[in-house]
C-alpha cells in the first residue's frame, strides 16, 4: 500500500512538470511572470510531497518506533526494579544527579525511596524525552488458592419469576399487574424493610384479609419506585398470593485470590456473582465465606465448560464476611488468617504494565482442600490505566491439570496467578470453545475494589 501511494505521488509530480512545460511552449519565453509563478507553485507542491513522504516513512523507522515506545510515566515499588526501559541507539538515559528516589543500572530503574522523580533521554547533549517516575511504598499480599463456599443474602427479596393465581375471576398474576418485573428487588412493604422471604408472608396475609393493596417499594437497576400490589385469593391453595417467585439468598463455590494481613481484607472469584435465573448481579445485604471441600470435577471440552463440585453446609463455620459483590469479584474481611500450605508468606504484587507474556503459575484446588501449584502461560497482557475486568489471556500448560480438568473450569475463578515471585492477578473466565484458555484480571483492580489503595501511603508521606 505504501509503495502504491509513493508511485501515485511520483506520477502526480511528473504531471505537474509536464503541465509546466506545456504552458512554457504555449506562451513563449516572454511570459516570464507566468513561468515564475508556475515554478513557485511546483516548488511548493514538491516540498509538500516530500513532507508527506516523510510522514509516511517516519513510523517505519526504528529510531522513531523506539522513541514512541518510551512511556511517559513509570510506576514501581520501593526496592523493585523496572527492567527493559527502551533506550535510544544514539542517545542516553540519565537520572538527575543526587536523586534519592530512583537510581539507574544500565537500562533499568530501581526504586529507592517513596516519592516522585524523573528520567531524561538525551541526544547530542540535548534533552529529547522526559519520563515521570513514581515510586510507591513496598506492598505485599498473601496469595490464596483455597476453595471457598460463598453464601449471599440479597438486599431485600429478588423477583425471579411470575406465576398465575387461580382466582374466582380466572387466572391472574398480581405481580405483573403491579408492573413488577423479573430482576426487581422488593426492599420495602408498607414502609417496612424487607430482608428475608419470611418477612413477606405476614404482609400478604394481612392485606388479603383486609382486601387492601400493599404499598411496595421496588428497586430496579439504579432506580427506586413505588407501586401497589394487591394479593389475590388462590382457590386451589386456599391462600392469598402475589403471583411472584422470590428469593433472598444464593450460594456457590469459588477460589480465594489474596489476603492482606494488615487490613484483613481479601478478594476472591475475580468476577461478579449473578443470579442464576435473572442473570443480573446480586445486590447483597450480607454474606459470608466458608471452607469448601472439592469432591469431583467435570472435565471441560470444546463447547462445554467443566465444573468443580464442592461440599459445604449452611452450618459450616464462616472464615470471613462478604461486603461487596462487583465485576472484579467478592470482597470483605477474614475472621482469621487462612493458610494455603505452599505460599503463606506475603508476596509483592505486579502492576498491569509490569506483567510479562510468558510462563507463570496458578494456585488452585482440584481435590479436597489441598492447594496445588500449576504451570500456565500469559499469552497476552494489556497495560491498563483504568480498571477493566479482562486484562490478560491465560493458557493452562501443566499436563497434570489438563489431564484432570481439561483446562479452566467453573469454580476455578479467583485462582491467583504468580509470575516472577509476584502476585499479578486471578483467573476469571474460561473460553467455551477452548477450555485450556481464558481471561484473567490484574491484581491492582481487585485491590482497588477491596478498598485497598496502594497509592495511599505514598500520598501520606508526600504530604
Amino acid at each position: 500500500m505504501f509503495f502504491c501511494c509513493l508511485q501515485g505521488l511520483i506520477l502526480t509530480f511528473e504531471g505537474h512538470i509536464k503541465e509546466y512545460k506545456d504552458k512554457k511552449i504555449r506562451y513563449g519565453l516572454g511570459a516570464r511572470r507566468v513561468n515564475s509563478l508556475n515554478v513557485t507553485e511546483i516548488c511548493r507542491k514538491t516540498i509538500g510531497i516530500l513532507l508527506l513522504l516523510g510522514l509516511l516513512i517516519a513510523p517505519f523507522l526504528k529510531p522513531v518506533q523506539t522513541y514512541l515506545s518510551i512511556p511517559n510515566d513509570v510506576t514501581l515499588f520501593k526496592g523493585q526494579t523496572q527492567e527493559h526501559i527502551p533506550t535510544l541507539a544514539s542517545g542516553s538515559m540519565a537520572v538527575k544527579a543526587g536523586d534519592k528516589v530512583v537510581s539507574q543500572k544500565a537500562n533499568a530503574l530501581i526504586g529507592n525511596e517513596v516519592g516522585d522523580s524523573s528520567v531524561f533521554y538525551e541526544m547530542a547533549g540535548l534533552p529529547v524525552k522526559k519520563v515521570n517516575v513514581k515510586v510507591l511504598d513496598d506492598f505485599k499480599v498473601i496469595p490464596g488458592g483455597q476453595s471457598i463456599g460463598v453464601k449471599l443474602n440479597t438486599l431485600g427479596v429478588l423477583v425471579v419469576g411470575h406465576h398465575l393465581v387461580q382466582t374466582e375471576n380466572g387466572n391472574e398474576s398480581p405481580g405483573e399487574q403491579a408492573d413488577i418485573k423479573v430482576g426487581d428487588m422488593i426492599i420495602k412493604i408498607n414502609g417496612q424493610d424487607i430482608k428475608e422471604m419470611k418477612d413477606v408472608a405476614p404482609f400478604v396475609d394481612e392485606a388479603g384479609d383486609a382486601s387492601k393493596p400493599l404499598d411496595v417499594t421496588v428497586k430496579r437497576n439504579d432506580k427506586t419506585f413505588e407501586t401497589e400490589l394487591t394479593p389475590k385469593y388462590d382457590q386451589k391453595d386456599e391462600k392469598y398470593r402475589i403471583g411472584l417467585y422470590i428469593r433472598d439468598s444464593a450460594a456457590g463455590i469459588g477460589t480465594m485470590t489474596f489476603y492482606h494481613p494488615e487490613s484483613k481484607k481479601y478478594g476472591a472469584l475475580g468476577h461478579v456473582i449473578s443470579d442464576m435465573d435473572t442473570k443480573k448481579p446480586i445486590e447483597i445485604h450480607k454474606g459470608s465465606i466458608v471452607r469448601s471441600d472439592v469432591t469431583s470435577i467435570d472435565k471441560g471440552s470444546n463447547g462445554v465448560p467443566g465444573e468443580k463440585h464442592a461440599r459445604f453446609s449452611s452450618r459450616s463455620d464462616r472464615i470471613g464476611s462478604i461486603t461487596r459483590n462487583s465485576p472484579f469479584g467478592i470482597f470483605g474481611k477474614l475472621d482469621d488468617k487462612v493458610d494455603n500450605g505452599i505460599m503463606d508468606k506475603p508476596m509483592p504484587i505486579a502492576l498491569s504494565h509490569q506483567v510479562k507474556e510468558g510462563p507463570a503459575q496458578i494456585l488452585t484446588v482440584v481435590n479436597g482442600e489441598e492447594v496445588q501449584r500449576f504451570d500456565v502461560e500469559i499469552v497476552t497482557s494489556v497495560p491498563q490505566k483504568f480498571p477493566a475486568t479482562k486484562g490478560m489471556i491465560v493458557k493452562i500448560t501443566d499436563p497434570k491439570l489438563l489431564k484432570h480438568t481439561g483446562g479452566i473450569v467453573q469454580g476455578m475463578s479467583g485462582s491467583p496467578i504468580i509470575q516472577n515471585g509476584k502476585v499479578i492477578g486471578a483467573v476469571t473466565h474460561v473460553f467455551v470453545n477452548d477450555p485450556t484458555s481464558g481471561y484473567g484480571v490484574h491484581i491492582e483492580w481487585m485491590l482497588n475494589e477491596a478498598g485497598i489503595n496502594i497509592y495511599e501511603k505514598e500520598r501520606k508521606k508526600a504530604s
